[in-house]
């Protein structure tokens, strides 16, 4: 009796917080310049420049609807099946489009009819646009929690993106573990979101402008870490992570000493089989967009035909995934330089705690005509 009540209760906060996000979303919210925080707010790092040209082709109206929190744009795009986890009014799905090709898909999930119909509106456009014969996108209302019975088939996608929509979820287990069903052996959830310092408090969660506006959703980073491997990805990697300002008074005020980052991580559907011993990477250049530098993720960054050692989790993604044509692998102690140099390290940075790793970094900020970061008073990448 008691776990039925339990139940009961979860499911009605449940509909609680669906209604509530459909409300702020598709009616509250107009554009991008009405949200209260800039918690959703695409994050510091640079833009690459042949995606900024493909976002340029996005329509205005759908780009005006945009509330993503960083940029979710995962490489080695060519030909594959993509889900968009809360697409909203599809500019991402638009973008991902064009980045995909026309042998590619692209189908974009959303429980809010009102951003749903801003990203319908415009199949018909981008395809002309993109020059494409037939539609390589497709939008589905459905929640994010329920993807299979949305209509979306088990281990049929290549990639799973998601751009700050899993912490407007009540139920983030079932976003992970439908995740992971819907993608083939070897697929990816590639996504970004905002995180929290530790749990938010009841009384927090219950507050429907600050759930909205990302923040007392929010995951904490540690529980990200233990949900994700429950749900049978392989060790969530970091990708990048920048620090939220909430530059509202009145909700700092409620947020009280809560810490909030915006961060990109990346979740492998490995084969149960997959084996993860050390090895030796080689890059062969040839993923559009990061054809000399390769950033997979805060800790590896792979520069065309350079050695680089690689621990046995990521020896085992680069291996059984997307990118296994894109690297040569051989087991460490073989020497496949042909200078005969030694091989390239990993960074020494967290690759879990995005709040550790933003003190790793630094004070960041973008520095337009490197395309890179300034840390601190170092140099600036390149």
């Amino acid at each position: 009796m008691m776990a039925d009540a339990c139940k009961t209760a979860s499911n009605k906060a449940g509909t609680s917080v669906y209604k509530d996000v459909k409300e702020y979303y598709g009616k509250t919210l107009k554009q991008t310049s009405d949200l209260k925080s800039n918690a959703c707010v695409p994050s510091a790092k640079p833009v690459p420049a042949y995606v900024r040209k493909v976002l340029a082709e996005v329509h205005p109206d759908v780009s005006a609807k945009y509330y993503g929190c960083g940029l979710v744009v995962p490489e080695c795009l060519e030909g594959c099946r993509v889900l968009d986890l809360g697409c909203g009014s599809g500019r991402d799905c638009y973008m991902l489009s064009k980045l995909v090709g026309e042998k590619g898909h692209i189908t974009g999930i959303d429980m809010t009819e009102d951003q749903l119909e801003v990203a319908q509106k415009y199949i018909n456009y981008h395809m002309q646009r993109f020059g494409y014969k037939k539609p390589n996108v497709n939008f589905v209302h459905g929640y994010i929690e329920a993807l299979v019975k949305a209509g979306l088939e088990e281990k049929s996608y290549d990639i799973v993106i998601s751009n700050c929509v899993v912490n407007l979820s009540p139920d983030k287990t079932s976003v992970l573990r439908e995740a992971y069903s819907v993608l083939k052996d070897g697929g990816e959830l590639y996504f970004s979101d905002v995180y929290s310092d530790a749990r938010i408090s009841e009384d927090l969660k219950a507050n429907k402008v600050l759930w909205g506006e990302c923040l007392s959703g929010a995951m904490w980073w540690e529980d990200l870490i233990r949900l994700a491997e429950e749900a049978g990805f392989s060790k969530p990697r970091l990708v990048t992570a920048s620090i939220i300002t909430v530059d509202n008074k009145e909700l700092e005020k409620l947020l009280g000493d809560y810490k909030f980052v915006s961060a990109t991580y990346r979740l492998f559907k490995l084969p149960k089989s997959a084996k993860k011993r050390p090895c030796q990477a080689i890059y062969n250049g040839n993923i559009t967009g990061v054809e000399e530098n390769f950033e997979f993720d805060a800790q590896y960054t792979f520069k065309v035909n350079e050695v680089m050692e690689v621990d046995g989790d990521v020896a085992s993604i680069l291996s059984n995934s997307r990118f296994s044509e894109e690297f040569s692998c051989q087991p460490q102690g073989v020497n496949i330089s042909a200078s005969g140099n030694c091989c390239a390290k990993p960074k020494a940075v967290s690759i879990n705690n995005p709040f550790e790793l933003v003190k790793q970094l630094g004070s960041a900020s973008i520095t337009p005509s490197t395309g890179g970061y300034c840390l601190g008073q170092e140099s600036c990448c390149k």
